[in-house]
């Protein structure tokens, strides 16, 4: 595992419970961090990125690191010879990402990347619903996902406002690859954005009261074109300081979906037909999935010669169709995707 901060936490507490999965070594820039992490899975500390990766007990690298050096770490993990399974983003150009995956493509080893969210029982119960024509056909979808901003509760905030940050290319890769799981890739976007706010405050943890300068576009709205022509409307904020608003619907020609949230991998769906509203049973994904279950699904997949779920072929649409709409956005009009990637398989009921 390269990088042990706030999310590493998560990964520890799955990879303790899945048989699948042991940690062999972790190392962070902190190497407090590292220790205590490594202390909590019984793994060692290893010093360097170039030392861990040379290790003959890692046949994977977990990439827990700031979007900014996920290309990075996944190049040195690929020219080692290790599987990589990251953090989303894939990378924060398209360059970087197709770098990556044209290594691994040469090194014949996989790349996967989160969010594994969409593996979970939320939107696989949903995805399920549409596949099973339950609202007909697909003809439209809203998904919100609205905070005031991370510098409330994270101690150190500013990667989210630096290149690479964002509230779309942080917390878009789970609405977004949830979107892709439930009507497929998407061919045309249209978008717009602003930063309100120049500078942000600090506000938990020993730095709490210092302000830091805001570098990217902090509200984004737009509309996605999916290849079978149902169209998704999109807000991703840090500017609101709360709302009613749904975190993802999917409406079609026969009925209507509520989706749970897709930071998580359960929660409640709904489908609205004959009037009403009323739950669907658990019907599909796997059971208890946590932060993990994509590198876990990967290693089966290796064992198994069976392509992975959490693909890096989806995150690398899904990178594209972000840094897509921002382009839209600034330049004020409609443009084409030029990547596509095949719809996932479903996920039966698993656990």
């Amino acid at each position: 595992m390269v990088g042990a901060g706030k999310i590493s936490g998560q990964y520890l507490d799955t990879v303790a419970r899945l048989d699948a999965l042991r940690l062999t070594a972790v190392t962070d820039l902190d190497p407090a961090r590292a220790k205590e992490a490594a202390g909590k899975a019984g793994a060692e500390v290893a010093g360097s990125v170039a030392e861990l990766v040379a290790r003959d007990d890692v046949d994977a690298v977990l990439n827990l690191t700031i979007p900014a050096v996920h290309a990075e770490v996944a190049l040195a993990a690929i020219a080692a010879g290790k599987h990589v399974y990251g953090e989303k983003p894939l990378a924060t150009t398209r360059a970087e990402a197709a770098a990556v995956l044209a290594a691994a493509r040469t090194a014949g080893v996989r790349v996967g990347s989160a969010p594994d969210t969409v593996l979970g029982t939320g939107t696989q119960t949903a995805r399920k619903a549409v596949d099973d024509g339950l609202i007909g056909t697909p003809v439209a979808a809203t998904a919100f996902m609205t905070t005031a901003g991370h510098e409330a509760w994270h101690p150190d905030p500013e990667f989210y406002y630096r290149p690479g940050g964002g509230p779309l290319l942080d917390m878009g890769p789970y609405y977004l690859s949830a979107l892709v799981h439930l009507l497929g890739p998407v061919v045309r976007v249209t978008g717009a954005a602003a930063t309100p706010r120049a500078e942000r405050e600090i506000g938990s943890g020993p730095r709490a009261g210092q302000r830091f300068p805001v570098e990217v576009d902090t509200h984004v709205t737009g509309v996605l074109q999916h290849a079978g022509g149902a169209l998704s409307t999109l807000i991703m904020s840090f500017d609101i300081h709360a709302a009613h608003l749904p975190r993802i619907e999917v409406h079609g020609t026969a009925g209507s979906l509520g989706v749970p949230d897709p930071n998580g991998f359960e929660g409640p769906v709904e489908l609205f037909t004959a009037g009403s509203w009323q739950p669907l049973p658990v019907s599909a994904g796997y059971r208890g999935a946590g932060r993990g279950t994509g590198l876990a699904d990967l290693a089966a997949a290796v064992a198994d010669d069976r392509p992975h779920l959490a693909s890096a072929d989806v995150a690398e649409h899904v990178l594209d169709v972000m840094l897509t709409l921002l382009d839209a956005a600034h330049e004020s009009r409609s443009l084409p995707v030029a990547s596509s990637c095949e719809r996932p398989a479903p996920v039966p009921l698993t656990g």
